[in-house]
Formats: C-alpha cells, sequence, structure tokens
C-alpha cells in the first residue's frame, strides 16, 4: 500500500462560524428545550435522566436508575499525588478526607436557564451587583446598559434576570437574533426584539399595545443574561397570582416573564401563562482540509486477488525436471464494442478509501468515497478530505 506525505499546500485550517438556533418554552414551572418532549425509557421515566428544559452536560447514566442498574459517578482516592475535585476546597481536602479515602461525586450532571426576581427596594441582588461593571462598560452601545442613571438604578429597582448557561449558546449570544415572547391563554399579549443589534430588548408587538416602541431591559449577548426591567401592564384589568401571594396580586408585565423558570414557582400558580424564548448562538468550529493525491502513473496496482488473472498452468521441461507454474497476469478490465478481439490492455484500478496516517503510520482516520472511482495510468485525482473537530 502507497504512502503519500500531505505537503504545506495540502494542508488548510479553518473556522467555520455557526449559528444553532435555541428555543425555550416555559409553561406551569416546566421547561421545554428545542422542543423536545419526556422520554420514558425502560428504567426511568425520563431517558437522558434529566427533565426535559435541561441538557445532561457529559450525556451519562441515560436510562440508568440507581436501584435496578446502577448509577456511574465520578471518584477518586487520596493519595500522594493529591488529586481532588474543583468542589473541594482545600481545608476540606485535608481535614475531613484521610489518605485512602474515596473522594466521589454524582452523574448526571445537567442544565438549564432559570429566573431569578429581585421586588422594587430589596437590596440584597448579589446576581445583579456582580454585574455591575459589565453593565456599565456596555452603556456606549445603550444608556439602558448603565447600572445606575435617570433611567432606573438596578440596585434597588425591580429586576427580572434570567441566567442563559453558555453551553446553551457557545461563544456569545448572536445580536438581533433575541425573541421573547408573552402569552395569555395561547393569546401573544407582548414580544421583545433587539432588532437594533444594540442589546436593548424592544416591545416590537401586538402591534399597537401598551408599551410598544419601549425598552423593556437588555441582554448580555457574551454573558448569557436577560435583565428585564419593563413594569407597565401588558393586559387591562386583571391581576394575577405572580408571587405566590394572593395579598399581592399583579397585572402581566415584564417583571413576570418566565415565572416556573427554574425560581421555586409551584406548578398550577399561573396556569394561563406561558413564554417563548428564542435566539441563536455563536460556535466556532475548527475544520481541518486535506488534499490527497492519486498523480499520473502511480496506484495503479492493487494486492486484491481480483487484481490478476489466472490461465491454465504452464510446463517447462528439460532432460532431468520439469516446471509447472500457474500464468498470473494483470486482468484486462477494458471494456470493448466488440468480443472479439479484445481492447487494449491498460492497468486500471478503482480507489474505494483514502487512509490517513499520523507520523507513526498508525492509521489515525478513513475516508470512503460513495462510489469507486476508476483510476488508470494518464489520469490524476485530488481527494478532498474535510474533518471537523
Amino acid at each position: 500500500m502507497p504512502y503519500k506525505k500531505f505537503e504545506q499546500n495540502d494542508r488548510f485550517n479553518n473556522v467555520v462560524k455557526t449559528y444553532p438556533k435555541v428555543r425555550f418554552d416555559i409553561y406551569d414551572s416546566k421547561l421545554y428545550y428545542q422542543n423536545r418532549s419526556q422520554i420514558s425509557g425502560a428504567f426511568t421515566g425520563s431517558t437522558p435522566n434529566v427533565d426535559p428544559g435541561f441538557i445532561s452536560l457529559y450525556e451519562l447514566n441515560v436510562d440508568r436508575n440507581e436501584s435496578q442498574t446502577g448509577l456511574i459517578y465520578p471518584f477518586v482516592t487520596k493519595q500522594g499525588t493529591l488529586s481532588s475535585f474543583k468542589t473541594i476546597s482545600t481545608s476540606e481536602f485535608n481535614g475531613d478526607f484521610v489518605y485512602g479515602s474515596t473522594l466521589s461525586g454524582s452523574y448526571p450532571l445537567s442544565s438549564s436557564i432559570s429566573r431569578e426576581y429581585f421586588p422594587s427596594g430589596y437590596i440584597f441582588r448579589p446576581h445583579i451587583q456582580a454585574l455591575k461593571n459589565t453593565l456599565n462598560f456596555y452603556t456606549k452601545l445603550s444608556d439602558h446598559y448603565a447600572y445606575s442613571s435617570s433611567l432606573g438604578d438596578k440596585a434597588t429597582q425591580e429586576v427580572n434576570l434570567i441566567s442563559i448557561p453558555s453551553i446553551f449558546y457557545g461563544s456569545s449570544i448572536k445580536k438581533g437574533s433575541v425573541s421573547l415572547k408573552f402569552y395569555i391563554s395561547g393569546s401573544l399579549i407582548g414580544e421583545l426584539q433587539d432588532y437594533n443589534q444594540n442589546g436593548e430588548l424592544i416591545q416590537v408587538g401586538p402591534s399597537g399595545s401598551t408599551g410598544s416602541g419601549s425598552v423593556a431591559g437588555v441582554v448580555l449577548y457574551g454573558e448569557g443574561f436577560v435583565l428585564l426591567t419593563g413594569s407597565w401592564a401588558l393586559e387591562s384589568g386583571v391581576s394575577r397570582n405572580y408571587l405566590d401571594d394572593i395579598t399581592n396580586l399583579q397585572t402581566s408585565s415584564w417583571i413576570n416573564y418566565a415565572v416556573g423558570a427554574n425560581d421555586g414557582a409551584p406548578t398550577g400558580l399561573i396556569p394561563s401563562s406561558s413564554y417563548n424564548m428564542e435566539f441563536n448562538g455563536t460556535n466556532y468550529i475548527p475544520t481541518l482540509t486535506l488534499l490527497a493525491h492519486a498523480d499520473r502513473g502511480e496506484l495503479n496496482h492493487s494486492n486484491n486477488p481480483t487484481y490478476l488473472s489466472y490461465e491454465p498452468s504452464a510446463s517447462y521441461q528439460t532432460s532431468s525436471f520439469s516446471v509447472t507454474e500457474p500464468v498470473r497476469g494483470i486482468k484486462n478490465v477494458v471494456s470493448s464494442s466488440y468480443p472479439d478481439p479484445n481492447a487494449p490492455f491498460e492497468k486500471t484500478t478503482y480507489i474505494t478509501k483514502v487512509g490517513v496516517y499520523d507520523e507513526n503510520k498508525n492509521l489515525i482516520g478513513i475516508a470512503s468515497v460513495a462510489n469507486p472511482v476508476r483510476k488508470i495510468a494518464d489520469r490524476n485525482y485530488t481527494f478532498k478530505l474535510k474533518l471537523d473537530f
């Protein structure tokens, strides 16, 4: 089997930029990711072992339960290497575990969006305060990012914070792709979009509704946060129990958006309200392109037994000895328009696979062609191989 080296001009490293679409639906304190419903397995009520609105980070313990099949889990043994989990502090590692102890974790690990509500005047809001410098940094895009300004003080005003883990959007959320929809009994009462691509979430629908054209919040594209401060009523004459407090009913507003998104709200609290969130992520996919050449006069011999033809044996005899050997020639597979005479002989092979080897000639990849490629001596081919990481 011939080996050919990839030259410098045969290797190309590129990065493909993609924008995968993400959708969340929230209803009755349940989340649904990408319209996926819950699928029951043989041993669990949910095959991936996480709820529909969650991602299983490593897809471990799929359709397993602890009582019947057992759950796999990560573990390390305390020894001289001092290996441990990042969630175990140095003081815990030194004080709570003796050498030989087993330190264990649990799978599956999961992730989903979450909502936090901060009422007006409530000053203990560490997740909002942690974003102060980031918000002020983006004021060059819009004044609505300002942590404290004439537009409001995020340290004390009513804020609805939605956190989106980076596993859902990759490097950043694509500007201009964010859409938040608020439904009551299946009817759209409000929609926000960032169509200016500057982080402002502007109410764009329904047409002519209260608050149309107003900025209801901002989105942090690179950090994965949505801060909603729009408190105007999206419907009139109706108060609902968004706070799980019948003495403090509220009208539907963007402050109440996504109630039930992992915020502790019980099921059945607001059965008439549902929410939809859509955006595009930004992913960079490294791509390696390789050009494998089959030049003229090369790759025209095969070790496949069908490459040879088997003729009747030929005998050679002298006065004392005789030798018999089979006649083995290369099979002529060139087609002819007539059964006799045959077409002129031409060495012909068929390329079906291209193997990729490392510097030690270890096979690390195989590229298969859809149909065998006919190779004759006076033709050359180039096979383009592409590998995504």
